[in-house]
């Protein structure tokens, strides 16, 4: 620990520049689970450097996703649980990357709090650590700043920067969508990182007890079940992108299937979407009833047990289901595209 850069004068207005150091400590061996062959530098620098093995790309093409947790870091902070929200974190970018058919290759986080807890702020960056794993991301870099007077003391943010890298020739081409294709349905694990105001006010979070077993959720506890993090994506759909064309990828994020998924959909098609082939998670049954809300709602807001979608051609269905089988999704065909102006149709 540095023991030479100490201010006492800072440290009387609240920030501590020791506990940065004590938390950079705690999370090394954290950081070091995601070092992939291109990292160059170590932790502690000024910028992250990353040399990309661009082997047997023509015309490599950088891509790029920055999200943050949003308010579902308040059912981390009731729970006081913190090492699941890093994995959010980096999912809500690296599932963005993946669309364009990216492979992710470097994250860097960033986190304001109101007072540095070095336990907290490792349990943190653990989790964000986890997510680079599974996302075959190194992290490279971030930041801790604290701001007291601007947070609470037991209250932070959390955001973070993904890039990725494709081939220009492989980047995903909406334009070669065509009548009768089929979208696939990639599950989710549950409300992911989006709707969570909504979440918060249905349920009067902040009065609700989170850790009583309930039956409406098979047993778990409300906020076990709500902290699950999102699923990371990339590894499946990698193995897909390597043996299938692909002619679209949604995200499906807030403003759930109405606002994503038209996103991949060309002018001139729409997905019709079959209502009863969705497989919706007990969770978002009990966000409908407890908050009296319409099925439009709930389809505009939340991903309602579908993570991602994926547009293949009819002859590569059977195979894309295997192979996304083989890489542990349980995927099933969802709709198919037709002609139409709509983009998409739920019936």
């Amino acid at each position: 620990m540095n023991e030479i850069s100490r201010s006492d004068a800072y440290s009387a207005a609240g920030v501590d520049i020791t506990a940065g150091y004590q938390a950079v400590e705690l999370m090394k061996s954290s950081i070091a689970r995601t070092m992939t062959q291109g990292v160059v530098s170590g932790i502690g620098g000024f910028g992250g450097v990353f040399e990309p093995d661009l082997t047997g790309m023509a015309h490599p093409v950088l891509v790029s996703g920055t999200d943050g947790v949003g308010t579902k870091l308040k059912i981390a902070m009731l729970m006081d649980r913190h090492d699941t929200v890093g994995i959010d974190c980096v999912a809500m970018c690296v599932n963005d990357v993946i669309c364009c058919g990216a492979k992710p290759i470097f994250f860097l986080d960033y986190i304001a709090c109101g007072k540095n807890y070095p336990e907290k702020i490792a349990a943190l960056v653990a989790g964000v650590a986890e997510g680079c794993v599974q996302a075959g991301a190194a992290l490279v870099g971030g930041e801790t700043a604290e701001m007291p007077g601007f947070y609470p003391e037991d209250e932070y943010d959390l955001a973070g920067f993904a890039v990725g890298v494709v081939d220009k020739d492989r980047i995903i081409d909406h334009q070669t969508m065509r009548p009768g294709d089929v979208m696939l349905a990639l599950p989710s694990s549950g409300v992911h990182s989006n709707g969570f105001s909504l979440v918060r006010k249905v349920f009067d979070i902040e009065n609700a007890d989170l850790a009583a077993p309930r039956a409406e959720l098979s047993g778990k506890s409300l906020g076990e079940t709500l902290l699950t993090p999102t699923k990371i994506y990339v590894k499946p759909v990698l193995a897909l992108l390597s043996e299938v064309p692909v002619s679209g990828i949604s995200h499906i994020t807030g403003g759930g299937f109405y606002e994503n998924i038209p996103r991949s959909i060309p002018d001139g098609l729409c997905v019709q979407i079959d209502r009863s082939k969705v497989k919706v998670p007990e969770i978002f049954h009990l966000i409908q009833k407890a908050g009296n809300i319409t099925e439009r709602d709930m389809f505009n807001t939340y991903n309602m047990g579908v993570g991602m979608t994926v547009v293949v051609h009819p002859e590569d269905q059977e195979r894309a289901l295997q192979i996304l089988q083989e890489n542990g999704e349980n995927a099933y065909v969802l709709g198919t595209i037709t002609e139409g102006q709509e983009k998409i149709v739920i019936c």
